[in-house]
């Protein structure tokens, strides 16, 4: 339940909206006080009272019901308690009732948010570095939807650019097809990087002619790069798989390459276009930036351009209300600019183009460079954390049926945990260790107290539940329970899947807590039993739902 609408509506406050009231309601840092505290200093000027005689006034007249048990005045804040009872009721029945869609809503009905995440490069890999990138576009694609929204989610490709002109320079000099066909992308990438390592003056003005046939539709030239494209795609494909992510468009920069005319002319009739040492730019020094370069003195084009291009499209084919590009904060300054240069166009539609900057992942041990093949596969990453998992699962329950499969969402899962635990703008250094403790911030944790949940749920039929009055670590617990919707608003709005991570962890506690506290089989009633038997059994759909939208699976035993 909304309380802080649910508040807000029975609370009439002359010349505030509800919208504007449930703002400014809050979570008290003492909550012996009450559960909800509405400070009434800001309305003294508007209703030209106190603030003191405003709370106790509010305090008189708000009408007394099962949801919200007491609102007393306390020096000028009106202080509210949730009925205990009241919201066991109407959450455990609320859940009950809409079980794995609990947590979703209608909100976005209507709306359309075009997600752009991931954006590998052709005949490169992928490395621990795209981690972020995925997994947290892919979180937010579920956490839209479950809002009801329309979601495009678009892999921006990387495949525009001179490195695709020395590919084939190397596949010519060194490759051969059956090699590369049965190496894929491995083959591929070791061909760039003996390109970087050897490759002799000759053979990078080769590499630039190799390219500029591709843009002139070469057949042979085209027909390597469809090749190599394929060959990327069809190994990104089972990562993707893995890490539980899709996609509605793979429309990379090529695609852009025949739409970036309109624009380039648009920014010529507007006046925007100016020249800048031979290249063609629009000046943002009036607003605290570089200039935007469209055009090099050769005439070529940039990613910025195609990015230009791209956002136009975009609006166009989708009419979208957001657009979000997922892409590591090094971009801060290009997005600021392709957003101001949308802008200076006069697109009223560039307030709604968001870069959900993020953090970079590395391992303990360091960096990597494609260029001279220092390089963590994220494949790599996932199989050696799925292993380490079946591991410990074999030593702690070796009995357990279906180890690998088991062992294959521990792992996976801790991988893409560890990406979304934090503030998404915090440099990460991935821990195998960590990521796989049982007794720790992880997903392991949260997956663990799923099955405790789902063992209890095993051994017992849920009759009849009637609601108690909820004891401390019930109440605690219900509370958690009761905040989920809210919960995944939250992370939308603030473009954070860390925020629901962390709620799955703080909910896992707090069942945790009531597990070792409160008998739940050996309760000391029958009605008592049922109620802690409902209770376990909405934790763990709650617990599975969040963990869902963060696209990371829950075994059913541990």
């Amino acid at each position: 339940m909304d309380y802080k609408t649910y508040i807000a509506e029975r609370l009439p406050i002359e010349g505030m909206s509800r919208e504007e009231i449930a703002e400014s309601i809050a979570v008290p840092p003492d909550t012996t006080l009450g559960d909800y505290a509405l400070p009434c200093f800001k309305f003294a000027k508007l209703l030209h009272k106190s603030p003191v005689l405003i709370a106790q006034e509010l305090a008189a007249a708000y009408p007394s019901d099962g949801v919200i048990s007491e609102a007393t005045a306390l020096n000028g804040y009106l202080n509210f308690k949730v009925g205990r009872r009241g919201l066991a009721e109407e959450t455990l029945a609320r859940i009950e009732r809409e079980g794995e869609k609990y947590g979703s809503s209608t909100l976005g009905a209507g709306k359309t948010v075009c997600i752009d995440y991931s954006s590998v490069n052709i005949a490169k890999p992928f490395h621990i570095g795209h981690l972020s990138t995925t997994v947290l576009g892919g979180a937010l694609y579920r956490i839209y939807r479950s809002l009801g929204y329309r979601v495009v989610g678009i892999n921006h490709l990387g495949d525009y650019g001179t490195q695709f002109g020395k590919l084939i320079s190397a596949y010519k000099h060194w490759g051969n097809r059956a090699d590369v066909q049965k190496g894929g992308i491995h083959a591929i990438n070791d061909l760039y990087v003996r390109f970087n390592n050897e490759a002799t003056e000759e053979m990078e003005t080769e590499a630039r002619e190799y390219f500029r046939l591709i843009e002139s539709g070469d057949k042979e030239a085209v027909a390597l790069f469809d090749w190599f494209k394929q060959l990327t795609l069809d190994y990104v494909q089972q990562i993707y798989a893995k890490l539980h992510v899709t996609f509605d468009s793979y429309a990379g920069e090529s695609f852009y390459i025949d739409k970036m005319e309109p624009v380039i002319g648009e920014l010529k009739e507007k006046g925007l276009l100016v020249e800048s040492r031979g290249a063609q730019v629009v000046d943002l020094e009036p607003y605290g930036m570089t200039p935007f370069i469209v055009l090099r003195s050769d005439g070529a084009s940039l990613y910025g351009t195609r990015d230009l291009a791209a956002a136009f499209y975009r609006k166009q084919t989708y009419d979208f209300d957001k657009c979000l590009y997922v892409v590591a904060y090094q971009q801060n300054l290009h997005f600021k600019q392709l957003f101001k240069v949308i802008e200076l166009m006069g697109e009223p539609w560039a307030k709604d183009l968001v870069h959900v900057a993020y953090g970079m992942v590395s391992l303990e041990d360091g960096a990597m460079s494609t260029r001279q093949g220092k390089v963590v596969w994220l494949e790599d990453v996932l199989n050696r954390c799925v292993e380490k998992a079946l591991s410990i699962i074999t030593e702690k329950n070796p009995a357990l049926e279906n180890k690998e499969e088991v062992a294959e969402k521990v792992g996976v899962g801790a991988v893409m945990f560890g990406a979304l635990y934090n503030n998404k703008i915090k440099d990460i250094v991935f821990s195998y260790d960590k990521a796989l403790n049982f007794d720790g911030e992880t997903s392991v944790y949260v997956q663990y107290t799923c099955a405790r949940a789902a063992s209890v749920l095993s051994k017992a039929e849920i009759g009849k539940a009637t609601v108690a009055e909820p004891c401390a670590q019930e109440y605690e617990l219900i509370k958690a329970l009761a905040d989920f919707p809210d919960t995944v608003r939250a992370a939308a709005e603030k473009y954070e899947p860390s925020v629901i991570a962390r709620y799955a962890v703080d909910t896992a506690q707090k069942f945790n807590k009531f597990y070792f506290d409160c008998k739940i089989l050996q309760a000391e009633s029958e009605q008592l039993k049922n109620f802690r038997l409902a209770l376990t059994k909405a934790t763990l759909t709650t617990l599975k739902n969040a963990l869902t939208l963060l696209g990371i699976g829950v075994p059913e035993k541990m």
